[in-house]
Parts: C-alpha cells; structure tokens; sequence
C-alpha cells in the first residue's frame, strides 16, 4: 500500500509532554467494531470489557540507553558489547575510543569509556565498552538517561521524573529502549478493579527495539523492512489466552507489542504456542488477526508502523475518522499521550 495514505496532520501543541497524573486519569478513545466511537477515560477500562477476557501486557524493562555523549544503546550484544546511535557517527572510525561521563560510583577513574568495533548504516554503530556485566548495567544507569522519543526529547531534556513516567507497572524484564507506552496507564487501583470484574491480567516479553516508532520513509509498505525484536510468549501465556477463547473471551492486547508477540505466537487456526524468539512482523491493512480481538493503544505517529496496525485492525477510514476525532476533541498524543481501546473489525 502507499504509505501516503496513512499521513495526517498533527498540531504539536497535541504532543503530551508530561503523562497523565494518576496515570489512569488518561481518556480513552473506544473504536467499536462497527467504527462507531466513544469517549471515555482509562478508569473506564473495567466495565468497557466483560469477565473471561484477558489482558495481555507487555512486562519489559526500559534502560537508560540515552548516554550523554549522544549514543542511544539499542541492542546487547554480550556482556561489554551494544550496538547503538551515535552522532556524529560519521566522524567516528573503528578503534575510536568515546567517553561518557565525569562521575560515577563504578567507574573507578571518573568515567565511561567504549571502543567503536564498527560501523553500520544509518548512525549506528557497535561499542566495546570498558566493563562487563553489572558493572557496566550499573555504569550505564548511572549515567544514561531515560530514551524518551525525539518528538519529546527534541522539546524538553529528560529528568528523574521520566525514570519513574517511563516504566510500566508491569516492568521487570530490562532491556527495551523505548517503553510499551499502552502499559504506562495501568496503576495498582485499576488492576484490582479489573480483577475484580474478571478480567484476568497475563504476560509476554516483547524487547522493544529503537525500530517501533519510525515513520515508514519507502514509498510503499511493501518496501519496508521491520527491526528484528526479541520476544518470549511462556507456555502459562499461551494456555490462558487459548481457554479464554474457549469459553469465549477476548483476547485484549496491551499496546503493539505485545499484540506483535500474540500474532507472532499463533498459529494459522488462531492456537497461541509457546514461543521465545525474534520478530519481524510487519501488520498493515490485509493483515489477517488469528487472536487478538481487540487492543489498547495509545495514539501514534503518521506514516508509522504503529499507525498501520490500528489501520489493519479497525480499517484505515474507520482510524483515520477517529484519528481526525481525537485531534479535534484534544485528545493528547504519543507516548505520554491519552489511549484508546479498539475492537477488531469483522
């Protein structure tokens, strides 16, 4: 498909710069499966879905991958060794030594150093850092920032407040580099009361990598290729999600994510298996879901992979009706934006 028609425009007085505060004050956009749209808040979620659905959330960590020195960290390659974006990188050749940072508890000389292995297209580049394993986890916390994205860090700098903003409740497996920005509006309040409305709450790991939130610059979508992510789907997962299907639940996915993982892990008749592994699956318009029967996302970028698969799951006149709704109500965008829940058209 032309990926021109997946463009809109967007005030940038709409881009949420700090999130909700509680976190569930956010509104929700509800798109039913027939596209007709509702506006609710977050704290609706509960009763907008019925007892056996489930729930299913992203539970990756992000690091602090923004290094002060200009390298974001995108991917671990073993304990001393990341690939990541550095600028400028055209400067830099293999065997050039960057140092990031003055002060620190770990690092016994006052700073940070990593050697350029090599060079990749586009900026990024692969670092041998100086220290290995938690030394070097800790190091990096120590002085990274939160990697919050360019349409917010190109406005204000990251602070402490974004280390807490940017983390899900869900948190605790690191190694993202952007946040499962659906998971960021669920507090501990909104999670009893789901449970208590039988909506049941389970996991998936899906690593997000810096590719996510790229515009598509191919002039079609069929020209553009996926970053490779890491994502694991435990047996539990895959259990819970097929029983809820069973006895006639919905299938809720959290954010692009971790619908990326379900789809990834189903099988062509709908099965959710185990599965630990990478993906690449790009959904647009054709897409054919095999479990997921609806999701809650925030609101995206145009010409964005994210953007697409709302557009494949509802249809692309239905989300761009939406769209120009949320926009023109106020609704906030992006990562630190409102959400919406939206139910896979028929």
């Amino acid at each position: 498909m032309r990926t021109d028609l997946f463009d809109f425009e967007l005030p940038p007085e709409r881009i949420a710069l700090r999130p909700a505060v509680p976190r569930d004050a956010a509104r929700l956009l509800v798109v039913r499966a027939g596209g007709a749209l509702d506006d609710r808040g977050v704290r609706d979620l509960p009763e907008l879905l019925s007892p056996g659905d489930v729930l299913v959330v992203n539970d990756t960590k992000v690091i602090p991958a923004r290094l002060v020195g200009e390298a974001t960290l995108t991917e671990r390659l073993d304990g001393s060794r990341w690939r990541a974006f550095v600028r400028p990188a055209k400067k830099l050749a293999p065997g050039d030594v960057i140092r990031f940072g003055e002060a620190g508890k770990v690092c016994f000389l006052g700073q940070l150093d990593a050697t350029v292995e090599a060079k990749g297209e586009g900026g990024e580049v692969t670092l041998s850092f100086a220290f290995h394993g938690p030394v070097l986890d800790q190091a990096i916390a120590e002085r990274g920032d939160m990697p919050l994205p360019p349409y917010i860090a190109g406005k204000r700098k990251p602070d402490a407040q974004d280390r807490a903003d940017y983390q899900t409740l869900f948190a605790m497996n690191e190694g993202s580099v952007a946040a499962p920005t659906a998971g960021l509006h669920f507090t501990d309040e909104l999670i009893a009361k789901l449970a208590t409305r039988g909506v049941a709450v389970q996991r998936v790991t899906l690593q997000v990598g810096p590719g996510t939130f790229l515009p598509v610059h191919a002039d079609d979508t069929e020209e553009h290729r996926m970053h490779a992510e890491h994502a694991v789907l435990s047996a539990e997962t895959a259990d819970a999600l097929n029983a809820a299907h069973a006895r006639g639940g919905k299938v809720v996915a959290v954010g692009s994510t971790a619908l990326r993982t379900i789809e990834t892990a189903a099988d062509g008749g709908g099965t959710v298996k185990p599965f630990a592994g990478d993906t690449v699956l790009f959904i647009t318009p054709g897409y054919r879901f095999k479990a997921v029967d609806a999701m809650m996302t925030n609101f995206h970028l145009p010409r964005s992979t994210l953007f697409m698969l709302v557009s494949a799951l509802c249809g692309l006149d239905v989300m761009q009706r939406a769209y120009a709704h949320a926009i023109s109500s106020g609704y906030r965008f992006y990562s630190y934006g409102d959400a919406s829940l939206l139910f896979r058209a028929p």
